[in-house]
């Protein structure tokens, strides 16, 4: 019985405790085995929903790419540029055409509106002139020709008569007698030695000039003096 009871506490030999580490290995790689085959079923099981769930997930963008208008290309914006500047040089072309009949039309309403005043201030100088015309044709009448001075009379109140009419048109005789020779009113004929009238001034008016308002119509022929 002593013996009996003593064989469980005997220590396990080698080949016992070999077997057992092998044991011990085999269970601690079939629950590595294990444990790896259950990630990988679960990254398949993963992948297989995501995948299930990818296509319903994408439709609608599929669908709003495939509704969203596609980005113009390089040549069709240079066509859409080309097209918008061709439309401004077409409009400021008509512009150009319809500013330039509008001035030509300006021009030849200007030009007839001058011709017609011209026309009215000539029309009523020529109505002065007739009245001394009539006046000439009394002053040369039958009736008249044996009276030298009521002729001489006459012919004093018709230049007089008609030296207004020119003057109240804008028209002065220049007659620069004496004053200093200007050669933008006065042409100088000759020169001549004089006593009494300065070097560089006028000895005589050979013919008198004439000016409307500022402008030289005619300029005085004279005889400048060239001193003592």
């Amino acid at each position: 019985m002593a013996e009996q009871d003593q064989a469980p506490n005997q220590e396990p030999t080698d080949a016992e405790r070999a077997k057992f580490e092998q044991d011990v290995l085999k269970a601690a790689q079939d629950a590595m085995n294990l444990e790896k085959n259950l990630n990988e079923n679960a990254g398949e099981a993963a992948e297989q929903a995501q995948s299930a769930e990818q296509p319903a997930a994408e439709k609608p963008a599929e669908e709003a790419q495939a509704e969203k208008p596609a980005e113009p290309t390089a040549e069709e914006k240079l066509a859409t540029e080309l097209e918008a500047a061709n439309a401004k040089v077409a409009e400021a072309n008509d512009r150009y055409m319809r500013l330039m009949a509008e001035f030509d039309n300006f021009r030849r309403r200007s030009a007839k509106e001058q011709l017609d005043l011209i026309e009215v201030a000539n029309g009523k100088l020529l109505e002065k002139f007739a009245d001394v015309w009539e006046n000439f044709d009394r002053a040369f009448a039958a009736e008249n020709k044996g009276d030298f001075a009521s002729f001489e009379k006459g012919m004093q109140m018709i230049q007089t008569q008609f030296v207004k009419v020119l003057t109240d048109a804008g028209l002065e005789q220049i007659d620069p007698t004496g004053a200093e020779f200007d050669p933008n009113c006065h042409e100088a004929l000759m020169q001549q030695p004089s006593e009494t009238v300065p070097e560089g001034n006028v000895v005589t008016v050979f013919q008198k000039g004439y000016k409307l308002k500022n402008k030289i119509l005619k300029t005085a022929k004279v005889i400048v003096s060239s001193g003592k």
